[in-house]
């Protein structure tokens, strides 16, 4: 948590050093001295400084740095306005002219569209979590992010990043407003009864990854095989019957890292398998179907839950081997 502004939604105001000279957060050293400078960058757990910083100022507001504290909250804003373009409601659903947008006015009409579409209940009715109701008639509605995937943030109305028009998303690198906090316009109040964060549910979670709300995969470049390892895959592929052969001897690798939670080398392991088997398909010594299946089949049981990231890694190391094929002799043009 952090100081906010007495009476205001901005963080607490930086002392005169950091106001008259710009520098990074990380380098500044008003937080190894317990300053609040630097609005979430300051965001602390240790109770001392807490009781010192609301001690000495109680009208401070508090915020909640959304990062380290694992949540993603959907910010729904309600401020009557003008729809944007069609392609900027849902970005990346289209939305046909012969669709009436008469009543679709904030965000909680357009994020209730998205839930529709997926058959889904809008997360601003979704009693199982926290939910703030803001001096605005908006409406915070918090969860928990699983795992260690760390989610961006994002505004509803800008033309990038986007989950909805006028829906907002609080995650790493930006904060939200504590419930019980006052500002000039009133107060942040929780709804109904739930008082902490569910986890993010599947579906939400797999429309943020859609829109663009995790940081994309580092993707290493492709490795040659070693020599010894392409002629043991080419005696195990000698000819047609024994493509699965081919493929297991390939995809062992791959499948050895399931035994490991982390630290095996997965995106490069597979990186390769799938820069392999391009080379194999480009000889026509498999099926380019067959081969892609399986490399996605062997990933995803090694790596549950990591289906996107699968995905380009295989279509990567499959591109850059279908351009040089692995003809009989181990060797590549």
């Amino acid at each position: 948590m952090h100081p906010l502004a007495p009476g205001r939604k901005t963080p607490a105001a930086n002392c005169n050093e950091c106001r008259a000279n710009s520098h990074a957060p990380t380098n500044c050293p008003c937080l190894r001295t317990s300053r609040w400078c630097h609005s979430f960058h300051a965001a602390t757990l240790n109770q001392d400084r807490i009781q010192q910083w609301w001690g000495q100022h109680p009208e401070f507001g508090i915020g909640v740095s959304c990062g380290p504290a694992g949540l993603v909250v959907i910010d729904i804003d309600a401020h009557d306005a003008e729809p944007p373009a069609r392609d900027r409601i849902l970005p990346g659903i289209p939305i046909g002219d012969h669709v009436n947008l008469t009543g679709l006015a904030n965000g909680f009409h357009t994020l209730a569209v998205l839930a529709a579409l997926r058959g889904q209940q809008s997360p601003a009715a979704d009693t199982t979590t926290l939910r703030v109701r803001t001096p605005s008639g908006g409406l915070h509605v918090w969860y928990r992010a699983t795992g260690n995937r760390q989610w961006k943030s994002s505004a509803g109305s800008s033309p990038g990043r986007a989950l909805a028009w006028q829906v907002d998303i609080r995650a790493h690198g930006s904060y939200i407003i504590a419930p019980g906090t006052t500002t000039h316009h009133g107060t942040y109040t929780p709804v109904d009864e739930a008082r902490e964060p569910a986890a993010l549910p599947l579906w939400l979670a797999q429309e943020l990854d859609r829109t663009g709300h995790l940081p994309a995969p580092t993707i290493p470049a492709p490795r040659p095989v070693p020599p010894r390892a392409q002629q043991a895959v080419l005696a195990a592929g000698g000819g047609r019957g024994q493509a699965e052969r081919t493929l297991a001897a390939v995809l062992a690798p791959v499948e050895a890292c399931g035994q490991v939670a982390q630290g095996a080398g997965f995106s490069d392991t597979l990186n390769r398998a799938a820069y392999t088997l391009g080379g194999l398909i480009a000889a026509g010594r498999l099926s380019q179907q067959e081969a892609e299946q399986a490399l996605k089949d062997t990933a995803a049981a090694a790596r549950p839950g990591q289906e996107r990231r699968i995905e380009q890694i295989i279509h990567s190391g499959l591109a850059a081997g279908l351009e040089r094929p692995l003809n009989a002799t181990g060797r590549r043009p």
